[in-house]
């Protein structure tokens, strides 16, 4: 594992655990010599992370829609910063930058790039762990849904597997540096397609 695409707010959010916990994600990210791989923008979360991981003498690869960059969203002091056209564009350039995904908290747009790369996952179109730090219990309603999907017969348990969790940094990279992608039982059924 080289480098973790992170999807976070753009706004810090209300609770001052929200960037406490970005700022120890981007060290151990620093620590363990991982680079960071993120939305791009200076702002919130993403920048509280990215410029901390910065600080830190980490690698941060951004990537960040055109109409976002134009409004001055965008971190100049990125190692690298890839301007796209799309958010189609911005999510597969940064799967590919990745060997691992986690998700800070954040708003629908940070729930839709989880739930789409999660969904990659399940389909087979990447194997790499997915994960969400979960801060001051943010992620819990998710994966009680999740659970509840499995327990109604929407999604297979090896499915629900996926989504690692955990509420410290270190051992959420622990996770993801363990991962192996469970065993496919026969595709999906016709209650995930």
């Amino acid at each position: 594992m080289k480098r973790v695409c992170v999807f976070c707010g753009s706004s810090t959010g209300r609770r001052p655990e929200y960037a406490d916990a970005a700022r120890a994600l981007a060290d151990a990210l620093v620590e363990r010599g991982l680079g960071l791989v993120y939305g791009g923008a200076d702002v919130g979360l993403m920048g509280v992370l990215a410029d901390r991981v910065l600080g830190g003498g980490g690698e941060v690869i951004g990537v960040i829609p055109l109409g976002l960059a134009d409004r001055e969203l965008a971190h100049a002091g990125c190692t690298e910063l890839h301007v796209v056209d799309s958010m189609h564009e911005r999510k597969a350039l940064m799967a590919s930058h990745s060997d691992a995904f986690v998700a800070l908290p954040g708003g629908i747009g940070t729930l839709e790039e989880l739930c789409e790369i999660l969904t990659w996952s399940q389909l087979g179109v990447h194997q790499k762990p997915v994960a969400v730090l979960d801060v001051a219990d943010y992620w819990s309603p998710l994966t009680r849904f999740l659970d509840r999907s499995v327990g109604e017969g929407f999604m297979l348990p090896e499915n629900r597997a996926r989504l690692l969790h955990a509420t410290d940094p270190h051992a959420l990279l622990d996770q993801l540096a363990a991962f192996h992608p469970p065993a496919r039982e026969g595709g999906l059924s016709t209650s995930e397609t």
